[in-house]
This record gives structure tokens, C-alpha cells and sequence, in this order.
């Protein structure tokens, strides 16, 4: 294509821009703007052509324009492009966030003619960066305080209690039993502490035997045992100004006891094989599922490293101790395995969930997860029920019966404490059937309804009319 015919096509071209385009003279009037321009500000190109381009108002001019001169815009002074995130005025007097190029145009001569503006609508990307912002704080919500999921008062308490925890500097200690998400609740602390943004180091003190333990927590030096090829890192020299998490601190040695106590009083410590002190500005987090006293009291703990770490303690309530969380449990769970899984799993039965209620879960939240994991292997669709749970969970049925027949009656997430009907008329649609039980678990409030069912509240109004729904009967039954 030779240059006549591209000038001839010149207008055709700038107009297949999705970017806003704008040239302007030297005295800073619009020449002229594509349709994409007129899209973006709503003005017409007749509205502008003639008129100073301050007419958009943009924030980024305000530093790169002269009150008097030839050169009134810095950009004609310096010649460089300019490249950066403005907000420009529309027709409608709201702002319209944008990125702008922007560029000298100059003649054979290097001298200026005038500049060229590209303006790249951000108003659709601000829209969804918001809706992910809304979406994530949503989704952090959902999945309960820094991963602890539960709205009993059991733990309420408790995550009050975390978060006074966090605010001091002073060691805390989490007692729990296995399962009930100890980890969970050292991380929220840490999370929530001053020392946020320093490193948090978790250990399991049951793990290793004593000789390689006292080398993960404090190091040592090259040739301090045979296999020492070089020096090692301990843990508490990596959680330097942050927080270290000690789980299972009642399986700690004796011997070793001494010397996590001397860290606790002087902030000081050595690598094995070396005397030389080394300074650690840490925050102790401890946990366990032992009764320490009782260990004090067989000479398996000292006592007075256990007054050093039980400063703040903290105590998680067991699963059986807080039934009425089970509900939002299992669906925070069923909807991450369904995300991970890509299963079209809706929920328990009435039955499941009733099983989930009086099971004593032994292995608290963690044996929850399991057993939920287990059912998503074994089913494929729709509800799980009480022969697609774990054995162990199914052979303790209180009246040691076998899982039968089920209803098709969907228990999904709920504040409520109280327990949806187990049964239903069976020729009713299960649509039908789990919306009723929606709306009677949440007294009739057709939003509450809505998050029960995972679905918007027009579904529910449009379902209501659909089935015929009476409100104020379904409520007095």
C-alpha cells in the first residue's frame, strides 16, 4: 500500500482503533478524534474539534502544564512519551478511569506539529478488579476467620480470644485435640500480631527423635556430629523477628526443655557443636493435645518452662462441643472439593447430615474433611448419602443398622441450630422439597433462604411461583 493510499484510508483506520484516539494542536485545541474516543468520553467529534483538550480535565496534565508560553504543555518542552494511568472527564461529568500514551508528532525538521493521545478505557477492568476484591473478601468470609470456620459461641469465644492473642508479645499456647485445627489458630495469630510481615516457622516437636531435634531448632556447625557436612540453619534462627510455631511442645525431651526455656528468658541460644550465643527477636507459639500438668506432675515436664509458655493460652473447642457448626463446615468443605474436583456435588442428605450430627467425631474437624473427602471419590453427582461415608462413620450407628433407602432431601449450609425434616413426600420434586426446607430452616427469609441453597434470591422468588409456594403455609406446618 503506497503512502497516498494510506492517507486516503487514514480515517478508516483510526476508527477500527478500540483504543480512544486524539490529536491536538499546538496550541493545545483538538484536531481530531476517532469513534472510539466518542465512545469513550461520549462527546461528539464535532463537540471537540476546535475546543482545549483540558476540556477532559485529566489528572495526570496537572503536572505537565505551563501557565503561559509557547510550549503550554510539558510535553512539547521535553518531547518524551508519556505513558500512565490518568482519570478523564466524560460528557456526563463522571470520571473515566483510563491509560494514556502520549507523544509529540514532529515534521522532517524535528520541529513539533502537535501530539498524539491514546486512551485505553479502564472502566471494565476496574469493574472486575472490585469484583474480585468483593469476591475474595467474600470467599475469606465464607471459609470462617483465617481459616477457622464456626459461629457457635464455643467459637466465638475462641476467636475472640485469638485476636487479644495477637496483640500482645507475649508467648501463647493453643491446647486442643487432635484435629481441631491448632495450626489454623497459631497462623490467624500470627496473621493478626505485629509481626505480620516477618516470618512465621512452623514445627512439629513429635517428629524427630532428640539428637536431630535440637539440630532443627537451633542449628549447628559443620562437623558438630558424624553427617554434619556444613553448617544448618535452625528454626528459630529462620523465624528471626517474626513468630515461631511449636506444635506438640509436651513431646519436647527434658533435656532439651532446658534449653527452649533459656531461649524464652534471654532471646539467646547456640548452635550444636559451638558456644557462641546467638540473638533471635522470636514469638513463641506452642500447642498441644496433652494435659501438661498432669505431664508436671510425672516428671515429664518442667514447671517452670510451662509458666513461661502459658502466658496466653488458648483452648480450641473440640467438634462434639460445637454440633451446630457442623452444617456450615460441611459445606465450605463440599464447595472447595467441589471447585478442586470439578463434581457436580450438591450436599448430604437428611440422613448424612444426621449422621454427621450425632457422630462423636474422634478425629474432630480434620476426621470431617476426610470422611467428606472419601464421599467425593465414591460419588459423582448430586447428594451424598449415608452408604457413601466412610465405614467407620456408617458402622457406628447408634442402633448398629445398615444406611438404607434415603430421601433426596438436600441439608446445605445454616446458622440455624435445628435440624431440617428427614422426611418429605417423595413425589414432590427435590427442587421443591429442598427449597421448602430452606425456607422453614430460615423462618421464612427467602436471602437467608437463598445462601442455604447456594443459589440467588430471585431463584428463590421464581421457584416460590413456580411451585406454588405458599409462604405463611409452609410456615405453619
Amino acid at each position: 500500500m503506497h503512502e497516498r493510499e494510506i492517507n486516503r484510508y487514514w480515517k478508516k483506520i483510526v476508527n477500527t482503533m478500540s483504543e480512544g484516539l486524539m490529536l491536538v494542536g499546538l496550541d493545545g485545541t483538538i484536531v481530531s478524534v476517532n469513534e472510539a474516543f466518542e465512545q469513550l468520553t461520549g462527546y461528539t467529534a464535532a463537540e471537540v474539534i476546535g475546543r482545549p483538550c483540558t476540556l477532559l480535565q485529566c489528572d495526570a496534565c496537572e503536572g505537565t502544564l505551563k501557565d503561559s508560553g509557547h510550549k503550554w504543555c510539558r510535553l512539547f518542552e521535553k518531547g518524551e512519551v508519556i505513558k500512565c494511568r490518568c482519570h478523564i472527564l466524560n460528557k456526563k461529568g463522571s470520571y473515566v478511569p483510563a491509560l494514556k500514551n502520549a507523544a509529540v508528532l514532529k515534521d522532517d525538521n524535528d520541529a513539533p506539529l502537535g501530539a498524539v493521545e491514546i486512551l485505553t478505557d479502564l472502566s471494565e477492568l476496574d469493574r472486575l478488579d472490585q469484583q474480585v476484591e468483593q469476591l475474595s473478601r467474600r470467599l475469606e468470609a465464607e471459609d470462617g476467620f483465617h481459616g477457622l470456620i464456626g459461629k457457635s459461641p464455643a467459637m466465638q469465644t475462641v476467636l475472640d480470644i485469638i485476636q487479644k492473642a495477637a496483640g500482645s508479645e507475649a508467648p501463647v499456647i493453643i491446647y486442643g485435640e487432635s484435629g481441631t485445627g491448632k495450626e489454623l489458630a497459631a497462623r490467624a495469630i500470627h496473621q493478626l500480631g505485629r509481626r505480620k510481615k516477618g516470618p512465621f516457622v512452623q514445627f512439629n516437636c513429635a517428629a524427630l527423635n532428640e539428637a536431630l531435634l535440637e539440630s532443627e531448632l537451633f542449628g549447628h556447625i559443620k562437623g558438630a556430629f558424624t553427617g554434619a557436612y556444613r553448617h544448618r540453619q535452625g528454626r528459630f534462627e529462620a523465624a528471626d523477628g517474626g513468630d515461631i510455631f511449636l506444635d506438640e511442645i509436651g513431646d519436647v525431651p527434658l533435656s532439651l526443655q532446658v534449653k527452649l526455656l533459656r531461649v524464652l528468658e534471654t532471646k539467646q541460644f547456640e548452635h550444636v557443636g559451638d558456644h557462641r550465643p546467638i540473638s533471635v527477636d522470636v514469638r513463641i507459639i506452642t500447642a498441644t493435645n496433652k494435659n501438661l500438668e498432669e505431664l508436671i506432675a510425672r516428671k515429664q515436664f518442667r514447671e517452670d518452662l510451662f509458666f513461661r509458655i502459658n502466658v496466653f493460652p488458648v483452648h480450641l473447642p473440640p467438634l462434639r462441643d460445637r454440633l451446630e457448626d457442623i452444617p456450615l463446615l460441611v459445606n465450605t468443605f463440599i464447595r472447595r472439593l467441589r471447585s478442586r474436583t470439578g463434581k457436580q456435588i450438591s450436599g448430604l442428605t437428611a440422613a448424612a447430615m444426621e449422621r454427621f450430627i450425632d457422630y462423636t467425631w474422634p478425629g474432630n474437624v480434620r476426621e470431617l474433611k476426610s470422611a467428606l473427602e472419601f464421599a467425593f471419590v465414591i460419588s459423582e453427582s448430586g447428594l451424598i448419602d449415608l452408604h457413601q461415608l466412610p465405614p467407620k462413620i456408617i458402622e457406628s450407628l447408634p442402633d448398629g443398622s445398615t444406611a438404607g433407602p434415603i430421601p433426596s432431601t438436600i441439608v446445605q449450609s445454616t446458622d440455624s441450630v435445628h435440624r431440617l425434616p428427614t422426611t418429605y413426600r417423595l413425589e414432590e420434586p427435590a427442587e421443591k422439597t429442598a427449597l421448602i426446607a430452606a425456607l422453614r430452616q430460615t423462618n421464612g427469609n427467602q436471602s437467608q433462604a437463598a445462601r442455604v441453597l447456594g443459589i440467588n434470591r430471585v431463584t428463590v422468588w421464581n421457584r416460590m411461583k413456580k411451585y406454588g409456594i405458599d409462604l405463611k403455609r409452609v410456615l405453619s406446618i
